[in-house]
């Protein structure tokens, strides 16, 4: 039982996963950070409020934090824009570099010319229609 634990553990995929949540987990406390102490102020400089997350209203008793949700909305986007930024992108270029041929396959049919189905590139006869048909005309 616990050997079949530890093969599931090693496993490559839980590892990743592990370790990508730890990591994440460490980069939105450094983006809360930074809406906190960075972004919040420069925005509360620019609106004129000295303390953004301190901005709440009341409403028969309740206290709405509307700072705080601010705060966690721009770090969410931050989140989220540096994910993409930092992990999508260049993943997806890393993918498409993987993927690119340098030159495109050879044809290997042709259209007739009279009833435009798709034969054989070397057929001098169109199979559909019976015409003949000239010199090779790519798709």
């Amino acid at each position: 039982m616990l050997s079949g634990f530890k093969q599931f553990i090693l496993r490559g995929n839980v590892v990743d996963m592990a370790v990508g949540v730890v990591v994440g987990a460490a980069f939105a406390t450094v983006v809360g950070a930074f809406t906190k102490d960075l972004l919040t102020p420069l925005i509360a400089a620019i609106v004129g409020q000295p303390d953004f997350s301190a901005i709440v209203f009341t409403v028969h008793g309740s206290k709405f934090m509307l700072g705080d949700f601010v705060n966690a909305s721009v770090s969410f986007l931050l989140v989220a824009a540096a994910v993409y930024f930092f992990v999508v992108t260049p993943v997806n270029m890393l993918v498409a570099r993987m993927h690119r041929s340098d030159a495109p396959a050879s044809p290997t049919s042709k259209k007739c010319p009279e009833c435009l189905s798709e034969i054989p590139i070397d057929a001098r006869r169109c199979s559909h229609c019976g015409q003949p048909v000239g010199a090779v005309q790519a798709a």
